[in-house]
């Protein structure tokens, strides 16, 4: 009655899990999780560091940037109207900018009223430099000479072209133009219009995937039909968050459908019957469903990558019934199952400690996404486990299970099995010898592999894009030299004031590294909005050099014809232009939306701000780490080198803590088994040496995720383990036969994995797979002989 009473309670909560599911895919709609940032790490130690990063992140996260061109100007016009019409026929989902004469003049109406305070660096030194003689020719020249340069409002506003100067370098910081009323950029090959939109649902979203990338796609029919040689080059983080999840979802099925085919044909063989392949299905689907149910109601989210290691799953949760169903069928059918259950569950107990343990192990990544997968694996055992414990007995009864054509062959096959300590072989002195020599072999083979063993931590190695859009990004990226959001200096001060004029320090640091060819150019604030200290020295240096009663102001009135007043008018203007720029005043300008990102604010006590890199040469990072070193609040940021390298500490860390693990589950072994625990962990030990030996062998560096799957392998080898150290009470049959029924579908699940196409849960899958068989080779040598 109790057991039934279980059963019945496991029904209501299968029933619950089910619901919930029901509920959360159908009603809901709810979205795995596909940003791949979400299983990086977390800086704890700094947040203004973390926010800097995360606020680079996001002002490209929800942009999405086309350029439409062709080799003829007009025809990439006509290309670009017809894509810029086929987006605004589905209005809501992207948003672009017009632009016109009027956009232009709103950006530079700020920069009017404070043009006599912005100069670029060459001006100031100039004006230090050069005599009242020398300035006043300046003056002349831009007033008759048509050539003269970029003029900026009329000459009386800016006689010496200061401001109109400075607004020229500021345009360099991109090559984009404005032409004909179109944003302009080219090559010596094609002119490309830019077509820059926002996005106006969330990039990660499942509405931004189903209604974006389409439109994208007609859009681009579009223009192709108008213009069939049109060259389109898009780029944006909704292209890759879509490919990622294409992947995935692709990855999830193909492994999920694998592993599950594979457990239905073997245990067709084995059994002969539909029932168990029913069962073993059941328990592993309310191991799955129940996983993702608890780890939604935890974590409010699971990320993609998690649903597709937890279809790895399968090929574990599947070892508790497959072993019930094994010993049911070696056991003397007038044998009650509920006693059969009885006998089996102090084992079966171990293994699934020892597997929680073996995933817990992703638990101690400083990755959200990795915890969550430590969660979704362990509940999906413990339901899986719970499920065999509720129902098995109820569904399997004596003699309903038939012996099938591969289990006597393969039973056979442990009788030639040699074991440790080689009692046959080393019968004789000329056996010892070839023993001797094997096991040396076997050995020098191990040192050697392991000593090949390098290490790769690159981060990059999280996700693999597919090559059209990682060579549509560079096109892009060279096209409109963008800084890149993976390095910059992050600058900090008490006050506003404070971090302006530690980045006016820092870019002069930077300077000798832009004419070397270190960098292309950089991005600040202070290069649109100078120190209050940069702009009253900027304001006195003008009104001592160039509009002084002693100054050339006076000499140009006199050479075109001008009184007193003129002279008295342009010093008036050039007065109301020198008023001190807020940088409030900036950020709120339409201006600023372009470089807004660069400004993080008010941190606590702290003030920070970005300087972002363009035109970066990875070879020159060196020289940019040390452009930092000795000034104060300014820090060198390199994130991809930074991550990567808490990927290593974690690859170190985890591999202490896999040996910790080896420890705590020798302990728990040792109440059961005393003196024969060693051979239960043997063959996991060597199997795990033996795929880091092979791995070195074969010239692949170990990575984080070649650690955290030998994590795994330590809970599936201990269950293939504990399985053969209980022949004496089950049988020789069902132990050996529950360990090839789980280590063959494991091999299954985890080889499939090998083959996904993100490298990590590649080097986990592959670690996975040659790691479980060399367990299932190695487990029967060390089978303590009984006769």
């Amino acid at each position: 009655m109790k057991a039934n009473r279980f059963a019945l309670l496991w029904l209501m909560v299968a029933t619950l899990v089910v619901g919930h599911n029901a509920w959360l895919w159908f009603v809901q709609r709810v979205v795995p999780d596909s940003d791949i940032l979400a299983l990086l790490p977390v800086q704890e130690r700094d947040p203004v560091l973390q926010q800097s990063f995360q606020h680079m992140v996001d002002s490209a996260q929800q942009r999405v940037v086309v350029l439409v061109g062709a080799a003829d100007w007009d025809k990439a016009k006509q290309a670009a109207d017809a894509y810029s019409k086929a987006i605004a026929a589905q209005p809501g989902v992207l948003a672009t900018t017009a632009l016109n004469d009027k956009t232009q003049e709103d950006w530079l109406q700020l920069f009017r009223k404070h043009r006599s305070v912005l100069l670029t660096a060459q001006q100031e030194q100039l004006l230090r430099e050069q005599d009242a003689k020398a300035w006043g020719d300046i003056a002349l020249g831009g007033l008759y000479n048509a050539f003269g340069g970029p003029k900026v409002g009329n000459w009386q506003e800016d006689p010496f072209g200061l401001f109109a100067g400075w607004v020229q370098e500021r345009a360099q910081e991109t090559p984009v133009r404005p032409r004909d009323g179109y944003l302009f950029v080219g090559d010596d090959k094609m002119q490309y219009v830019l077509l820059p939109f926002e996005l106006k649902v969330p990039a990660f979203s499942i509405t931004a995937q189903d209604k974006v990338l389409p439109l994208l796609e007609r859009a681009a029919a579009a223009a192709r039909a108008a213009v069939p040689q049109a060259d389109l080059i898009p780029a944006g983080v909704i292209l890759h968050a879509a490919a990622a999840s294409a992947q995935a979802q692709r990855e999830m099925h193909t492994i999920g459908a694998g592993s599950l085919l594979g457990i239905v044909l073997l245990t067709w063989l084995v059994f002969r019957t539909v029932r168990p392949i029913v069962l073993v299905l059941l328990s592993i689907t309310v191991g799955i469903l129940g996983a993702f149910s608890v780890s939604w109601l935890i974590f409010g989210q699971v990320h993609l990558m998690t649903l597709v290691f937890g279809a790895s799953l399968i090929g574990v949760a599947q070892d508790y019934g497959i072993d019930f169903l094994c010993n049911r069928l070696g056991a003397d059918p007038a044998l009650d199952s509920r006693a059969l259950l009885r006998r089996l569950r102090p084992a079966l107990v171990l293994t699934l400690l020892a597997a929680v343990i073996g995933y817990a192990g992703l638990a101690f990544t400083p990755f959200p996404g990795l915890r969550a997968m430590a969660v979704f694996s362990a509940l999906g055992l413990v339901f899986a486990w719970l499920t065999v414990m509720a129902w098995f007995p109820l569904f399997v009864r004596g003699g309903v299970l038939r012996q099938g054509p591969v289990v006597a062959p393969y039973v056979g096959l442990l009788a030639h099995w040699p074991r440790w300590p080689f009692a046959r072989a080393t019968a004789t002195p000329t056996g010892r010898l070839l023993v001797a020599l094997a096991l040396s072999l076997a050995g020098a083979a191990l040192a050697v592999g392991m000593a090949r063993l390098g290490a790769n931590d690159d981060i990059r190695l999280l996700q693999n894009s597919p090559k059209a859009l990682v060579d549509s990004q560079l096109r892009l990226g060279k096209l409109l030299d963008a800084a890149t959001p993976a390095q910059y200096f992050l600058v900090r001060g008490a006050s506003e004031e404070e971090v302006l004029q530690r980045e006016e320090a820092l870019k002069q640091g930077l300077d000798p590294l832009v004419a070397a060819g270190v960098i292309g150019g950089y991005q600040a604030m202070s290069n649109w909005v100078p120190s209050h200290k940069t702009q009253a020295a900027r304001r006195a240096l003008l009104q001592g050099k160039l509009f002084s009663d002693a100054g050339p102001l006076a000499a140009v009135a006199e050479q075109v014809g001008e009184g007193k007043d003129w002279v008295a008018a342009t010093r008036q203007k050039a007065a109301e232009g020198a008023e001190t720029l807020m940088l409030q005043d900036f950020l709120a300008a339409p201006s600023s939306e372009p470089w807004r990102h660069l400004w993080l604010g008010q941190h606590g006590t702290q003030f920070a701000s970005i300087v972002a890199l363009r035109g970066m040469q990875y070879s020159g990072l060196p020289r940019l780490r040390a452009a930092a070193d000795g000034m104060a609040g300014v820090q060198w940021v390199d994130k991809v080198g930074e991550i990567s390298a808490v990927l290593g500490r974690y690859r170190v860390m985890m591999a202490w803590v896999v040996g910790a693990a080896y420890a705590l589950v020798f302990l728990l072994l040792l109440p059961r088994y005393w003196g024969g625990a060693w051979r239960i962990l043997a063959p996991t030990l060597l199997a795990s040496t033996g795929a880091l030996s092979l791995f070195g062998w074969f010239g692949m560096p170990l990575q984080l995720f070649h650690v955290l799957a030998l994590m795994l392998l330590l809970g599936v080898g201990v269950d293939y383990g504990v399985f053969m150290a209980e022949r004496a009470s089950r049988g020789p049959v069902a132990p050996w036969l529950a360990v090839g029924m789980s280590a063959a579908n494991a091999i299954l699940g985890f080889g499939l994995l090998g083959l996904s196409g993100t490298p990590a849960l590649r080097a986990f899958g592959l670690t996975m797979l040659v790691g479980t068989a060399l367990v299932w080779l190695l487990v029967p040598c060390f089978v303590k002989n009984e006769e």
